[in-house]
């Protein structure tokens, strides 16, 4: 190790790296199961690990301001003064990410009365004196000025982007400066909306690029203004006072009273358990195996580990008192294990017992019998369940006691055991519990056991509790329970070529995974049952979710037939249109490029075109070219259309067309997409392997790929499809007696409301009204503004704001209900859909602007969106009855949106296709008809 790398100090700034964090998960914020907003704790601690497990820095510590910055607020009392309150969930972060570095030994620092800069300014320059390199970790601007050869700016990367380092060259070349301490004349010049400095009137970016070149400080630009003309003169000259203040404002204080120690800094083994105790508190999992990786290569300094340890790639850590080998590759276990504060199989109390002969087995099924609720568990081979084979199946009805039933290898065997197990699988009035069920039901159907009566599926009920959080069994346990389970990985090994199967454990392994699952899920089932009560979920979950599992279960089973001639045909259309659309780029660019490439898209709409003079970069430098970017340049040049188009193909021929046959299944010839019932916090189903959900539909490209889908002999397709059902929702859950008339009428809801909006008769209501009708009609469930609609629709922000106050004027009970969905939201915390589903909105009464919007628009259209699935739903359990009770043959396959798709005998079609639209149409008793358009065809393209 050389002397200089040995001296690498890290110097954080706290509050700049948390707010970082904070903002760069605010679309998809991490919550914990009570609703805690830890996005910032996250993020902050993330970056730490990475800059640890990158830099391996010698020395490091973290600086937060402290109080009030009496210093510059003494000369300017505005100092900072427009910066908005801190969001909620950084507040609550300091605290957490204090004792995360503590546990750490990583030095916090701060100063009463000085900012975070200066504390970093001072120790730079005082490290500097010393032989140190220092890295200020900030993506702040101000910290320019203090850049030497010696000291150095380090912004880490935003998402997966790659970190910066700005040394001397980098700062003069960004500024176009001789000196970094010219960044302090800068910023005095052109003021700083950020910390409120004021700096010189009339002077922007661009001008005090230009003063710095011609006068190389403030101080020189004010002694000459005579060289100054005009306007811009007078301006600076008026301000000239301001601008000196502005100098030391913006001046980063050098001598502040912290002394430089170096040994408090140096890198030190953190205090495992004392950091996994934080982690665990805040649902942390991943990161706390991140940390240990990032110290296990890193140089620290522990009386432990030997600088020739240090190299190898293994490391020696004190946990508990005991001196452990732990190798970074394999055991990392033992460290967890050894600095867990959950409990585990190992010290737990439980009887987990194998039941392996018939005689025993009949014993156990009479008492299973006697029991009000059951939990059961399968194990198998795979988590494909077409593929799948049991190995095992476990039960239990008690904490700390489950049984293990061993399986066969030979099927019949397999088939006879299971004949013993069929009254309980049958029984109605007993209660099965399990975790994530429908998997389990579809497992035990492919060996002819059909699980009946009364069920509770644990992952559902927590969904149903807090959907917006994550539903593993493994994590629940940890959160709830305060348990770890094992995990499967240590059994079969991890994912890739040489993992085994469940089938490969011995039998003792076996049987305390499987029945601890089952133990682990009953318990889990005790907890939520009561809470589900509590919350008046209980209809929700028993009526709608429950009944819903085991339709989609069978629909999963049942499968879909797809045409591959008719996918390949569309590929080599695709292809064509493809290469098309590429010629007619090129024309227009007036040179070939690649299409995929980012960076040369961006050169040639930006510089050669000109498209946008303004145009964003992104942190590697290159123009972006994202598809919101882009659609707002669309009125711009005839090009931008094309190359949407281009993207649109390009990606249904990957996603859909020449993915789709490498789904489909090789026993029946059919593609069995999962519907999950967990995913989507507003109720809404979700489709998987394949996402049939994300088929385009609004091209006709994309509605070209529903023909792949066929049905099979002697059958046709029938698709059924609400019409407009949020807006029929919203009308009936606002009661706004004028759109519930339209409704009622029949009338075309969107030329109906531009009749309203444009006040002129129905019949002179043109395309481009209705056009934009529809826009607002959408866009106010979706809380969409003026700004938005503007750009949707072509009209000017005035014009767009003016269309929204005429809107809610036409439909006052609409304006009226969405003041109460966000009044009601504030003061419960939630709001609900028509049959009781909730969704929680823990940042409705956020000081954050942005957070807060976005948590009133959830609480207009959460109800909307949550009752039309709710809708759906209902229709789903009804018809499948239906079927069942009529004996029909015909059998729902797919549920996409609001849309159900169904395969029927020929000579069924007319009844069923009655039966479907009676069903879809009263699923619900509403003011509003609900209406549903059904269409029959050889393919759902036709069907639709």
């Amino acid at each position: 190790m050389d002397a200089t790398h040995d001296k690498r100090l890290f110097l954080i700034d706290a509050y700049a790296m948390i707010f970082r964090g904070y903002y760069a998960l605010i679309r998809n914020p991490r919550l914990t199961s009570t609703g805690l907003d830890t996005s910032a704790i996250f993020g902050f601690t993330n970056s730490l690990i990475e800059l640890i497990r990158r830099e391996k820095p010698t020395h490091l510590a973290v600086v937060f301001d402290v109080g009030q910055a009496s210093v510059r607020t003494d000369d300017y009392s505005e100092y900072k003064a427009n910066r908005s309150e801190t969001p909620e969930a950084i507040k609550i972060a300091v605290p957490y990410i204090h004792r995360i570095l503590q546990a750490m030994h990583i030095p916090i620092l701060g100063v009463e009365g000085y900012e975070a800069d200066d504390v970093i300014g001072t120790i730079a320059c005082k490290a500097e004196k010393e032989g140190y390199t220092t890295f200020m970790v900030t993506p702040d601007k101000d910290f320019a000025q203090l850049v030497t050869d010696k000291i150095k700016i380090y912004k880490p990367g935003l998402k997966g982007g790659d970190i910066e380092i700005l040394g001397v060259d980098e700062v003069k070349a960004k500024y176009e400066i001789e000196d970094p301490k010219q960044v302090i004349d800068f910023l005095a010049m052109m003021g700083d909306a950020v910390d409120n400095i004021p700096g010189l009137d009339g002077v922007g970016e661009k001008t005090a690029m230009k003063f710095l070149k011609e006068f190389g400080n403030i101080e020189t630009l004010l002694q000459n203004t005579d060289k100054l003309k005009g306007k811009l003169k007078e301006k600076v000259e008026a301000s000239a006072e301001r601008g000196i203040l502005s100098k030391k404002l913006a001046t980063i204080i050098c001598d502040a009273p912290v002394e430089f120690h170096q040994e408090q800094y140096d890198l030190d083994t953190p205090d495992f358990e004392k950091v996994k105790e934080v982690f665990e508190e805040i649902e942390f999992r991943r990161l706390y195996e991140n940390l240990y990786r990032a110290f296990a290569s890193a140089p620290v300094e522990t009386a432990a580990v030997s600088e020739a340890e240090i190299k190898q790639v293994s490391t020696v850590t004190e946990i508990k008192g005991q001196v452990m080998q732990l190798d970074l590759f394999a055991n990392f276990e033992e460290l967890d294990q050894a600095t867990s504060t959950k409990s585990n199989i190992e010290h737990n109390d439980h009887l987990y017992q194998f039941v392996d002969n018939p005689k025993a087995q009949k014993v156990l099924v009479s008492n299973l019998l006697q029991q009000k609720a059951v939990c059961f568990d399968t194990e198998t081979t795979s988590l494909n369940e077409l593929e799948a084979e049991l190995v095992g199946m476990s039960f239990s009805y008690k904490k700390g006691l489950a049984y293990y039933i061993p399986l066969s290898e030979n099927r019949d065997e397999v088939l006879q055991t299971l004949e013993i197990f069929r009254p309980f699988f049958e029984k109605e009035d007993l209660l099965k519990i399990a975790h994530n069920l429908k998997f389990d039901y579809k497992i035990l159907k492919q060996y002819d056991i059909t699980v009946k009566g009364a069920m509770f599926d644990t992952m559902i009920a927590h969904y149903l509790l807090n959907p917006d959080g994550r539903h593993g069994m493994d994590y629940l346990s940890e959160v709830y329970l305060n348990y770890k389970p094992v995990s499967i990985e240590t059994i079969i090994g991890k994912k890739g070529k040489k993992q085994g199967t469940f089938r490969d454990a011995d039998l003792r392994t076996q049987t305390d995974y499987a029945a601890e699952d089952a133990d682990v899920t009953f318990q889990l089932y005790e907890l939520f049952a009561p809470q589900l009560k509590k919350e008046n979920l209980e209809d929700l979950f028993f009526n709608i979710e429950m009944p819903l599992m085991e339709v989609l279960a069978k629909m999963e089973l049942s499968g879909i037939s797809l045409d591959e001639k008719w996918l390949a045909q569309e590929s080599v259309d695709l292809e064509n249109d493809l290469k098309q659309l590429e010629l007619k780029i090129f024309e227009l660019s007036g040179e070939e490029f690649n299409m995929n490439s980012p960076k040369q898209l961006g050169e040639i709409l930006f510089e050669k075109m000109q498209l946008d003079p303004k145009a964003k970069k992104t942190k590697t430098g290159q123009y972006a070219t994202s598809e919101d970017v882009l659609q707002k340049l669309s009125s711009k040049h005839e090009i931008i259309k094309h190359i949407l188009e281009y993207r649109t193909y390009q990606k249904l021929k990957s996603t859909y067309v020449d993915a789709l046959p490498s789904q489909i299944d090789k026993q029946d010839n059919r593609v069995h997409t999962n519907f999950s019932q967990t995913t989507a916090a507003t109720g809404r189903l979700a489709s998987v392997n394949p996402n049939l959900q994300n088929i385009p539909i609004r091209t006709l490209r994309g509605q070209q790929i529903r023909g792949a889908f066929v049905s099979g002999e002697g059958k046709k397709i029938i698709s059924a499809d609400y019409s407009q059902i949020e807006l029929r929702l919203i009308a009936e859950i606002s009661g706004e007696d004028n759109m519930i008339k339209a409704f009622q009428h029949g009338e075309d809801i969107h030329a109906s409301t531009a009749a309203k909006l444009f006040k002129i008769p129905l019949e002179e209501v043109s395309k481009i009204q209705r056009s934009q009708a529809k826009t607002v009609n959408f866009g106010i469930i979706y809380g969409q503004g003026a700004f938005a609609l503007a750009e949707q629709t072509g009209l000017s922000r005035t014009e767009a704001k003016q269309m929204i106050e005429a809107y809610f004027e036409t439909y006052p009970k609409l304006k009226e209900y969405m003041a109460e969905q966000v009044s009601k939201a504030r003061q419960i915390g939630y709001v609900e859909t028509i049959l009781g589903r909730k969704r929680h909105l823990k940042d409705i009464n956020s000081n954050n602007f942005v957070v807060r919007g976005h948590a009133e628009r959830n609480a207009v259209n959460a109800p909307v969106q949550g009752s039309a699935a709710d809708v759906v739903k209902l229709a789903m359990i009804k018809i499948d009855k239906e079927l069942q009770e009529q004996k029909l043959q015909t059998k729902m396959l797919l549920q996409v949106h609001d849309e159900l798709v169904f395969e029927s005998p020929v000579d069924e079609i007319e009844k069923a296709s009655k039966l479907i639209k009676e069903e879809m149409e009263s699923a619900l008793k509403t003011q509003v008809p609900l209406l549903v358009e059904v269409g029959v065809g050889n393919n759902w393209l036709e069907a639709h």
